[in-house]
């Protein structure tokens, strides 16, 4: 059977499913495990798809967003349809509902799954490049522990695959990102670290560096395991999951 996705285990936390989704073996943009039903694959083929994944992590539910490049949360949404595609505008979900997974969708883009050390508290955010430019990896933390009221130094972090230093080029990235983010842009590639920037942003709202975890692979640089928009333009997106075991 095809493998559809790396599992991730926070320490200390068996009951926090998390997973990290493959593009799978099939040629063509959509490979053959895309998750989204926004991107012009074959509907039937896309629902197969996130049914196999369910029936291989084991999670109830499914609840995913209509991604937005911005910095708003949905705290405790009712799970959603595995059938359809989001309909809330956010870029990042959070739970206390054991047996729903919070669904990103990247093919490029940083998938960040946060847990609190009791397990009872979930979150998962999207940060493209401009959600860097929003700091909101940081201002999501802050807002997860806000609602929940929670301590950001009990809460761990994970990054999953996403573009990497050394193919994320930037020619306008004064424009884009501002003189406040020089520290991580080298000019001599023309290439940010947004790897580097995630991991300070996190720790900037008081998440310990030690609790901050990451899959350090490029999704550009490895087209039989990513989709990458960057590279295809036309593509599917994995998926990063997490939940709450029932």
């Amino acid at each position: 059977m095809d493998m559809n996705y790396l599992p991730f285990v926070f320490p200390g936390l068996q009951n926090i499913g998390c997973a990290f989704g493959l593009r799978g073996k099939d040629s063509g943009p959509f490979g053959s495990n895309n998750i989204s039903l926004d991107v012009g694959d074959d509907k039937a083929s896309v629902r197969a798809n996130r049914k196999h994944l369910q029936d291989a992590l084991g999670f109830e539910y499914w609840q995913e967003v209509r991604q937005v490049h911005g910095q708003q949360i949905i705290f405790d949404p009712e799970p959603g349809s595995i059938e359809e595609p989001g309909t809330l505008e956010a870029d990042g979900l959070a739970t206390t509902r054991p047996g729903l997974a919070l669904v990103i969708k990247t093919a490029d883009c940083q998938p960040i799954l946060l847990a609190h050390k009791s397990g009872k508290h979930i979150a998962a955010l999207h940060a493209g490049w401009r959600g860097n430019v929003l700091k909101f990896p940081a201002t999501g933390v802050r807002d997860f522990c806000e609602e929940y009221d929670i301590s950001a130094s009990d809460v761990m972090a994970v990054r999953g695959p996403s573009l990497g230093p050394g193919k994320s080029e930037f020619t306008n990235f004064g424009q884009e990102f501002g003189s406040s983010f020089e520290d991580w842009y080298d000019r001599q590639t023309q290439c940010a670290n947004l790897w580097r920037m995630t991991r300070d942003q996190l720790v900037s709202a008081g998440i310990p560096p030690a609790n901050v975890y990451a899959l350090d692979l490029c999704t550009m640089s490895l087209p039989e395991l990513f989709f990458s928009y960057r590279r295809e333009q036309v593509c599917g997106r994995q998926a990063s999951i997490i939940w709450i075991r029932s």
